[in-house]
């Protein structure tokens, strides 16, 4: 029960990990600007 319970830990400790690396391991100055969006809508 006690080897369950580690493996059970080590799993989601892992998978904290993963999620962490993820969220903090991009680009050094953030995500680039976002392009100008253009008006769809034809001006007649």
């Amino acid at each position: 029960m006690v080897l369950l319970l580690l493996e059970a830990l080590g799993a989601g400790l892992l998978l904290v990990l993963i999620v962490w690396w993820t969220m903090f391991s991009g680009r050094k100055g953030g995500e680039p600007p976002a392009a100008p969006v253009k008006d769809q809508r034809e001006d007649k």
